[in-house]
């Protein structure tokens, strides 16, 4: 219930947003325009955010022969947990990741970068690989994948105004200055509404997608010794992400933000490791 409020939340503002900027820019009939644009938004979010998560990182499907090593854990967890087969891709990166999307577990995807094949034991791999399973069985992909997109949407229409600024802004006419006020405002306000969005996938979903992996497994110092490979060579090879869509790696992805702390959506790597051992992450060998 808790994912399911968070979804109609999520699509409730995006649609008053919508509404809010169309009433400000264009009035009655701008706001009309808007509720139909974010009635598409809506329905873009819910049935294709996997699929656009997907496509950002130019993920690819793979089948059983091209990817027998991770097909193998995939099913035989999911056997033991009693969900459906996953669709699997593969991101061309060797920055080591992973991350699960889609609807619900009968319409999933699971997709891993190359550089995290390379990296992970097969017992590592299988703690990784549980976690993810961990997101499709609590059901937090939907409401992940519904983030990303909601927040992509509206740093995209900040974009829009920022242009509209620059390329509007030696007109001096009363109308053109509120306008141009208008811009600014969503040009200050919305990276923000993006984070609070994101931060609206609250972190205890990591700490709980590690509690299912590591009971899946029966290993959780596989998972924690995964965290701790991923946290140190992602920050090696970054993966080159958006800010929108970082929350649905299993490790964040390093972008190099001087706030990243304060806005983080995931807990720190070494809190995780702490829950999953029992003992500080330095004493991890």
């Amino acid at each position: 219930m808790g994912n399911t409020f968070k979804t109609a939340f999520l699509l409730g503002a995006l649609t008053l947003l919508l509404m809010f900027l169309g009433r400000a820019f264009g009035g009655q009939n701008g706001m009309l325009l808007a509720l139909g644009i974010a009635a598409l938004l809506n329905f873009v979010s819910y049935f294709y955010s996997d699929k656009i998560a997907l496509a950002i990182y130019r993920a690819q499907p793979v089948s059983r022969e091209e990817l027998p090593r991770a097909y193998a854990i995939v099913e035989r967890l999911t056997q033991r947990v009693g969900i459906p087969m996953p669709k699997m891709y593969v991101i061309p990166t060797e920055s080591p990741n992973a991350f699960a999307t889609g609807r619900n577990p009968s319409h999933a995807s699971v997709a891993v970068t190359h550089g995290i094949l390379g990296l992970l034991t097969d017992e590592e791999l299988e703690g990784v690989l549980a976690h993810e399973l961990g997101h499709v069985r609590n059901r937090d992909i939907l409401i992940s994948s519904i983030a990303a997109t909601v927040a992509g949407a509206i740093t995209y229409l900040a974009e829009i105004a920022r242009w509209g600024m620059i390329f509007g802004g030696y007109e001096r006419d009363r109308d053109n200055r509120g306008g141009g006020f208008g811009a600014l405002l969503m040009l200050l306000l919305a990276p923000v509404a993006a984070m609070l969005i994101q931060l609206a996938v609250s972190r205890s979903r990591e700490y709980q997608a590690d509690e299912t992996g590591a009971h899946l497994t029966g290993n959780p110092y596989a998972l924690a010794s995964a965290l701790a490979k991923l946290d140190a060579y992602s920050k090696r090879v970054p993966l080159a992400a958006t800010p929108s869509t970082a929350h649905l790696f299993i490790i964040a992805p390093f972008l190099g933000m001087s706030l990243g702390s304060l806005f983080a959506t995931h807990p720190p790597t070494a809190k995780r490791i702490e829950r999953l051992t029992g003992r500080p992450a330095e004493f991890m060998q």
